[in-house]
């Protein structure tokens, strides 16, 4: 299983949207990156990404699941980019902040503190881990 950060700005699609979805998801479009898009291109199903609500908030919330890999974006008519599916699994106990993750030492080649702009990043296991616990569970 690979790990994953997605963003999104809860004005635009937040975290209770996403958990509203239930099991069935939602796609995950808009993506206009290609860094992101070959971030995604390597999602499997099953691979768990954090839920970063983005511009307001700065902070993870919850965890979510790859439910489909990639596929065309349906919102893309240059036909570039693609997009997956995913659900909401479970929330944070406590939303890890921004500021959070910049005081701890060890999560400081997170690619969240160096690539702060990427809306689809990978997380190593050790950062999930360390995140997971900061978070409560």
């Amino acid at each position: 299983m690979a790990y994953w950060l997605v963003k999104s700005e809860p004005s635009v699609w937040s975290w209770d949207q996403q958990v509203a979805k239930g099991a069935a998801g939602e796609a995950w479009t808009g993506v206009r990156n290609h860094s992101a898009k070959l971030h995604m291109v390597a999602m499997r199903r099953g691979d768990r990404a954090f839920y970063y609500h983005s511009n307001e908030g700065k902070e993870i919330v919850g965890i979510a699941e790859i439910i489909r890999e990639a596929y065309p974006d349906p919102t893309d008519a240059s036909g570039k980019f693609v997009c997956v599916d995913i659900k909401a699994d479970k929330p944070l106990k406590t939303p890890v902040t921004l500021a959070a993750v910049k005081a701890e030492p060890r999560l400081a080649d997170m690619a969240l503190m160096k690539y702060s702009r990427l809306s689809v990043q990978p997380v190593t296991a050790e950062e999930w881990k360390l995140v997971c616990k900061m978070g409560g569970l």
